[in-house]
């Protein structure tokens, strides 16, 4: 770490065994990382305020290189095993953990993707048929069987319904092998 802990104690006693427990879990977390370049710990005692009196709360911020940050707080108010001080240690630093755990997969890019489906819109149904055509957003028409449109919603589309495809190459040019009906806003209904 570049720059040492900052530990800050409101309304409890900084004891030895507290300090050295904040120490071995902001060190596992370093074992575990390593490039951590800052790290500051805020440990509230119990207080007297109505919704969560007699719970302790541990904020913990977490800064890695590039000016990326992992922050850990809010304490669940009616958790009353957070009264216990060493469980409010360890399941703070374990949500860090996991929390900079996943930004670290993020940076290396290991986290799954989802690919967003191409988006058109209908452009034609046929009557009394059971396909229709779709207009792509870079102006290409792209045929759909009834087969092809999930949830058996071919009888809900109408021409101008946003959907999104899956396009592949057909006998007579493109064509699309799924279509999903989208919501008003683009979003799947």
């Amino acid at each position: 770490m570049e720059t040492p802990p900052q530990i800050e104690f409101h309304g409890v006693d900084a004891t030895d065994a507290v300090r050295e427990t904040i120490d071995a879990q902001i060190g596992a977390l370093e074992e575990r990382f390593g490039r951590i370049t800052a790290c500051r710990v805020v440990l509230r005692g119990p207080g007297g305020r109505h919704r969560n009196g007699g719970l302790y709360e541990v904020n913990i911020w977490l800064s890695l290189p590039g000016g990326r940050e992992v922050a850990v707080g809010r304490t669940p108010h009616a958790d009353v095993r957070y009264a216990d001080l060493a469980f409010a240690l360890n399941d703070a630093f374990k949500r860090a953990r996991r929390r900079l755990q996943d930004k670290v997969r993020r940076l290396q890019g290991q986290m799954k993707v989802h690919e967003a489906h191409p988006t058109a819109t209908v452009a034609r149904l046929e009557q009394g048929a059971d396909f229709g055509f779709l207009e792509t957003s870079d102006g290409r028409i792209v045929y759909f069987h009834r087969n092809s449109v999930l949830n058996e919603q071919f009888d809900r589309l109408k021409v101008g319904t946003r959907v999104a495809y899956v396009e592949e190459a057909g006998v007579q040019g493109p064509q699309a092998s799924t279509v999903k009906r989208l919501g008003r806003h683009g979003m799947r209904p």
